[in-house]
């Protein structure tokens, strides 16, 4: 893990948990359930643990990207009390392992992973070394922008919009002064 603009990326490890279900239209389902700071040289689908109705699977490695351009998401998320990290992946028709698609830091894009309906989608809790290594990213790179409100343009007449036709000319029969 290093924290500059050209590398700015940490190799993760995922596990997913399948838990069975009593239903009569599914027989289980996965579910996002946790981190590894390090991914392990495991082979994706290895069976961690298994408790109850509920197995452990490692996923497989994931890579988490840093861009100077999100810093102040990445803020948000580390002030947020317990940082999130969200997680994403494709379900199989044959009810198998699902492939990993994305992890991410950022909140709004974690919000985006929703959007399809048909991914799994969760979050899980960000390890101590994890928001340290993100917390030292913002710090260096996070520069506060200027909200610069847009003001509207005002018509020649200085008058408001009302009467005025398109392109801020006369409407049609008025004479222009």
């Amino acid at each position: 893990m290093s924290a500059t603009p050209q590398d700015a990326t940490c190799e993760i490890g995922i596990v997913l948990a399948r838990r069975a279900l009593d239903n009569p239209w599914i027989d289980h389902i996965w579910t996002p359930h946790a981190l590894l700071a390090q991914a392990p040289d495991a082979a994706p689908g290895t069976l961690l643990s298994q408790e109850g109705n509920a197995s452990l699977f490692y996923a497989g490695p994931a890579t988490i990207e840093l861009f100077v351009s999100e810093t102040a998401n990445y803020r948000d998320n580390l002030d947020a009390g317990e940082p999130r990290l969200w997680i994403a992946a494709r379900s199989r028709e044959d009810g198998g392992l699902p492939e990993f698609l994305r992890v991410s830091v950022d909140p709004t894009e974690g919000e985006a992973f929703f959007e399809s309906g048909a991914d799994i989608v969760g979050t899980v809790s960000m390890p101590a070394e994890l928001s340290g290594w993100i917390a030292a990213f913002v710090d260096a790179f996070h520069v506060e922008r200027v909200f610069l409100k847009r003001q509207r343009d005002r018509s020649e007449r200085k008058e408001p919009g009302f009467g005025r036709g398109p392109q801020g000319g006369p409407k049609d029969g008025e004479k222009s002064s």
